[in-house]
């Protein structure tokens, strides 16, 4: 590795994890719980993709195209439980993106869905106040496209089906939607990121609550 990988890896404390992905004893997962949350997802399984456990997994993952070239980022915020206040602990989140070119490119010898979303993909798991953050590099827009660059989330909690949130989305792409920011019951709440740059890295905050515009989420943990 570089010199300059090794200050950044020491400077910010990186954890790499998610940087190979293999099927692990996570299926196990799919088997229990409340089924039926958030509607169809299709995709949504490769969250059981990850190369550790769900109980190995850290609040910290970095995706295999940090120490690339392009626009590096560092993406963090609280999972809250359904009341908007809990930090919700041990819940696990699922990223993944497009590369420098626009597209999900896979691996090689990828396998599973690992062949559509692309080998930019990462797990994490919040710690004991709800904390997550992952760093990567901001994803390129579709290939001749007007789609706005973004990151697509899933999310796994205990007891219940993996769901999908709505997309991390960039406020100063030009390509996104005047009425993206403003919008109406956005799954798992406003996901457009503002950025600012520290230490010539940008950074953003997005906060996050579980079953927040999820259809079928039980009411009882609403309430909670």
């Amino acid at each position: 590795m570089k010199p300059a990988c090794l200050w950044i890896l020491f400077s910010f404390g990186i954890v790499c994890q998610g940087c190979s992905q293999a099927n692990t004893n996570n299926e196990e997962f799919t088997k229990k719980g409340i089924t039926g949350v958030g509607g169809n997802c299709e995709g949504c399984e490769a969250i059981y993709e990850s190369r550790l456990p769900f109980k190995n997994l850290q609040p910290t993952d970095t995706l295999p195209d940090f120490f690339k070239p392009g626009p590096k980022i560092v993406i963090s915020g609280t999972i809250y439980k359904a009341d908007g206040h809990t930090p919700a602990k041990d819940v696990v989140l699922y990223i993944y993106h497009t590369d420098q070119s626009g597209k999900y490119t896979p691996g090689k010898n990828a396998a599973g869905w690992e062949r559509r979303h692309g080998a930019l993909r990462g797990w994490i798991k919040t710690d004991q106040n709800g904390f997550y953050r992952f760093y990567t590099l901001v994803p390129a827009s579709y290939p001749n496209s007007r789609n706005p660059k973004h990151i697509h989330p899933v999310i796994k909690e205990s007891g219940i089906n993996e769901y999908y949130i709505d997309e991390f989305l960039f406020a100063d792409d030009p390509l996104l939607p005047a009425d993206e920011q403003s919008k109406l019951n956005p799954r798992g709440g406003n996901g457009v990121l503002k950025t600012y740059v520290k230490n010539g890295v940008l950074h953003a905050t997005r906060d996050i609550i579980l079953g927040l515009n999820i259809p079928g989420y039980p009411k009882g943990l609403i309430k909670q």
